[in-house]
């Protein structure tokens, strides 16, 4: 019996996580939602897809949760028919674990307890904690509240319960956290870009030779990159030092210069695929079509090669080979791979 899972994404790069689930042959996609992936698993290696926000497996499907009260019951009695144990011992290991599989547990039993986060949209005679409080004991013990502002404890099993209209999903978080948060991501700096976003530009790009940032920042599009083509050249440029030092930290094994976006230290026609997101506070700016970032891109860039880049508005003098719209933290940039324009 496969489990049935749910991969969450920022909105505009479902369609991108889907083809990264088949590819990797890691399920069966059974649909493509506002910023979900559906798909039924059937090979090892979830925890490590590269642009999904997070990965949970379904306990239930629940239909009829209207916005009164009565609808936490609903929740409760579908909770109390979720099978615990067979949708914990259906988790993946994180990468890098010793055995495979997962160590069953006995019924219910959680050595960390569980904790639950809820979201709705809409009016509701309930909050968000009314409806963790109906599902949460019912799902192992010790049940740890969020009521009143207090924190789960490291270690408890991750549940979400998310309800759209009258639908609700009640799930199991298949990783220890969720698969945004990086674990080289110690470093960071203001406007620093989401990793499974990083990793929908590298796929784009298609890393080969020379790939450049000349914006690094904490240097997240080139790890993730690097974690796609291992064979490929990185070298990130900022002209922050406090950029340069944390992308340092982040990616140790990366080449990071300090220097300005628009004289980059690079021969002409040197460089195979650009990977450039303008800092946010400056983008209008940066992303201008006279901004001198776009000549020196158009100078370093070797015949064939191409950029992507993550900015408000396209820039004359290329033409776009793809794109991406955006929904992201509420603004709504363009992904674009470009490549320059001879016409």
């Amino acid at each position: 019996m496969h489990t049935l899972a749910v991969a969450r994404s920022v909105h505009g790069i479902e369609h991108l996580v889907a083809t990264e689930i088949r590819h990797a042959g890691l399920g069966l996609v059974r649909e493509v939602r506002h910023r979900e992936v559906w798909f039924e698993v059937t090979g090892p290696g979830a925890l490590e897809l590269r642009m999904a926000d997070d990965v949970l497996l379904v306990g239930a499907v629940v239909d009829g949760v209207g916005p009164r009260r009565d609808a936490l019951r609903r929740l409760a009695s579908a909770a109390a028919t979720i099978d615990v144990h067979r949708l914990t011992a259906a988790r993946p290991l994180e990468p890098g674990a010793p055995e495979p599989g997962v160590r069953p547990l006995e019924p219910g039993v959680r050595p960390s307890g569980v904790e639950v986060s809820a979201s709705f949209l809409g009016r509701r005679a309930y909050n968000r904690y009314d409806v963790e409080d109906a599902v949460g004991p019912l799902l192992g013990r010790p049940y740890h509240s969020r009521r009143d502002g207090r924190v789960p404890p490291a270690g408890a099993a991750s549940w979400r319960v998310t309800v759209e209209g009258e639908r609700a999903v009640i799930a199991l978080r298949a990783g220890a956290r969720p698969l945004h948060r990086r674990a080289y991501k110690v470093r960071s700096v203001p406007g620093t870009l989401h990793p499974p976003l990083a990793a929908a530009m590298a796929y784009l790009a298609e890393p080969k030779g020379l790939v450049i940032d000349p914006c690094c920042g904490a240097g997240t599009t080139l790890i993730e990159a690097a974690a796609l083509a291992p064979e490929a050249r990185t070298l990130g440029f900022d002209r922050s030092g406090e950029a340069i030092a944390a992308a340092a930290v982040n990616g140790p094994r990366l080449a990071w210069v300090r220097a300005d976006a628009g004289r980059v230290p690079l021969p002409s026609g040197s460089v195979d695929r650009v990977l450039v997101n303008p800092p946010w506070q400056r983008q209008v700016r940066l992303a201008g079509s006279g901004h001198r970032l776009w000549t020196e891109l158009r100078r370093v860039l070797a015949d064939g090669g191409r950029v992507v880049a993550l900015v408000p508005e396209v820039p004359r003098g290329w033409a776009v080979q793809e794109r991406v719209d955006i929904s992201l933290f509420g603004r709504h940039p363009i992904l674009a791979m470009m490549t320059p324009d001879k016409s």
